[in-house]
């Protein structure tokens, strides 16, 4: 082997490190990235029931604004204040009754006084108006009566659409504004699993 050969493969080596080295860089920087999204940005939830229906079927799957209500700092016990959640708005959120996630949309904000008569929601003695309310059965259940109650300070009322079929306020209570784990924005992907078989039209439906 010549001197050429020689050196030729001192200056490929360094080449090949350095790439070695660029793409570890890279993976590092795609998980960190993803963890960071994960934890303090979005989220992905799948629709596990039907007590949100019309507007949420079984099988959709969603993304969630993980930032919008605040966040809790993982290790740190801080947490960063967001805005103030809104009627009608479809939340994520940490169940004081069973401490499993749960999905529902936010009704009544505090201070306010909510009272359900047939499953109709009153606000301070006003019926609002509700287009996405989704009612099972002939015949109202009790929970189809509520209140009247006011919500304290820091907490919101939420009901799921489906009234007749979902566990909500009404059962187990306001919801402290830190279980909020985020809104949801969007159905990424949904399954009908009755049929097997995607649901393309739910695809990209904003919330």
């Amino acid at each position: 082997m010549d001197d050429h050969d020689w050196e030729q493969q001192r200056t490929e080596a360094p080449s090949l490190r350095r790439r070695i080295w660029n793409r570890l860089k890279d993976v590092v920087f795609m998980v960190v990235a993803v963890l960071f999204l994960r934890t303090f940005v979005v989220q992905a939830y799948q629709i596990p029931s039907g007590s949100m229906e019309e507007t949420l079927l079984v099988g959709d799957f969603l993304i969630a604004n993980k930032f919008i209500y605040g966040l809790q700092i993982p290790v740190f016990d801080y947490r960063i204040k967001g805005r103030e959640p809104k009627r009608g708005e479809i939340v994520i959120f940490r169940s004081p009754a069973d401490d499993k996630d749960y999905i529902k949309r936010v009704i009544g904000l505090p201070g306010e006084t909510v009272e359900m008569r047939e499953n109709r929601v009153f606000i301070e003695g006003e019926p609002i108006e509700e287009e996405y309310v989704h009612v099972e059965g002939s015949s109202p259940p009790p929970q189809a009566f509520y209140g009247p109650v006011t919500v304290p300070e820091g907490h919101i009322f939420v009901l799921g659409d489906n009234r007749n079929k979902s566990y909500d306020s009404r059962f187990w209570g306001f919801l402290d504004e830190t279980l909020l784990r985020g809104r949801a924005e969007v159905i990424h992907w949904s399954w009908d699993t009755d049929h097997h078989r995607p649901r393309l039209r739910r695809i990209g439906d904003l919330l």
